[in-house]
């Protein structure tokens, strides 16, 4: 393998001007950068980790936080902050906290205080104010994803307004008996997204001057189509008071409900209209009207926030940015029947 004085002898330059032009920081021509980027490229050059460090003071490794892994929400977010980092030239740092109080403790305690990370990203990671303090410790950039965080800049969507949206559509629809399907929200460490949507769709109901019904908003414990479709089962369940229509307040609980609703022989969106929220490739897949949040496109943006305040810590970036929504419909809603 090449070494920097194999590519200062090819290109014809010192191995200063070498680790200058392949660190960044230091002034060089352009001219001679293209050289020995073209050249360190021919030869296979990889430069030293610690090397780069010692040189630049930074690590080019960005320590990403997460709730947990396996769930669509994080996993999509996560993949996609690890693709453009990886292309921007920077390694990840995985902090999964999804193993128990202690573990989650030693990471904002011990791991992220050491400094081996030149960034930090947070991805719906609701902290408490000591953990704050904590990751203030770092004295790093923070950007987060999902929820504000004091001393990050944020990015997340109204999750009010989510609400507001999928319910405004179905009552667009004629519908006036809409249940709802949330999460049962009782963990602090978890931004309250669910709760949000659920005020969207009752504020929505009270001002078109319908009275929302406790017995038609079913609480479930986690994101999943099971969950869906048990709850689902619940609320289509009464012949005699049944909800025509259903926001279900993730996609995945929205497949449950159409497997819920096909199982008892009705038909979607004829007998029961479902929205959702997230636009799930599963979503697509079922023919689910649903809220649009772009999952993919926020964490492109959480990347690039972070590598502007890498390169310009002063650089104008708003505390909290909303992330606009957009109503999908396809084919799971329908006008209200019309009473005879």
């Amino acid at each position: 393998m090449a070494g920097i004085v194999d590519v200062a002898r090819e290109a014809g330059v010192s191995t200063a001007t070498v680790s200058r032009a392949l660190s960044g920081k230091d002034y060089v021509s352009q001219e001679t950068k293209t050289l020995v980027q073209a050249v360190a490229e021919r030869l296979g050059y990889v430069p030293s980790a610690s090397a780069y460090t010692l040189v630049t003071g930074r690590t080019k490794n960005i320590g990403v936080v997460v709730p947990y892994v396996d769930r669509w929400f994080f996993s999509t977010a996560l993949e996609t902050v690890d693709r453009e980092l990886v292309k921007a030239g920077y390694d990840v740092t995985l902090y999964n906290l999804s193993s128990g109080d202690d573990h989650r403790n030693s990471v904002f305690s011990k791991s992220l205080p050491r400094k081996r990370v030149d960034a930090v990203m947070c991805i719906s990671v609701k902290m408490s104010d000591e953990e704050i303090a904590a990751l203030a410790k770092v004295n790093k950039p923070i950007v987060a994803l999902g929820g504000p965080i004091a001393g990050a800049k944020s990015i997340k969507i109204n999750d009010t307004s989510a609400g507001r949206l999928a319910t405004d559509h179905l009552l667009a629809m004629g519908h006036t008996n809409i249940a709802m399907i949330g999460l049962d929200e009782k963990d602090d460490k978890l931004f309250n997204v669910f709760n949000e949507r659920r005020a969207g769709y009752e504020t929505a109901l009270k001002l078109s001057g319908v009275e929302p019904r406790s017995a038609w908003y079913k609480a479930v414990s986690k994101y999943a189509i099971s969950e869906g479709y048990s709850a689902a089962k619940q609320l289509l369940g009464d012949p005699h008071n049944a909800p025509t229509a259903i926001f279900a307040s993730s996609d995945e609980l929205a497949v449950g409900a159409m497997l819920a609703a096909k199982d008892m022989g009705l038909k979607v969106p004829e007998d029961v209209s479902i929205v959702g929220v997230d636009n799930h490739e599963l979503a697509e897949f079922f023919g689910i009207t649903t809220i649009d949040q772009n999952v993919t496109g926020q964490a492109e943006l959480l990347v690039r926030t972070m590598l502007q305040l890498l390169d310009d810590p002063q650089h104008a970036v708003q505390d909290v940015v909303e992330w606009p929504i957009s109503l999908i419909v396809r084919g799971s809603t329908t006008k209200a029947k019309t009473l005879p």
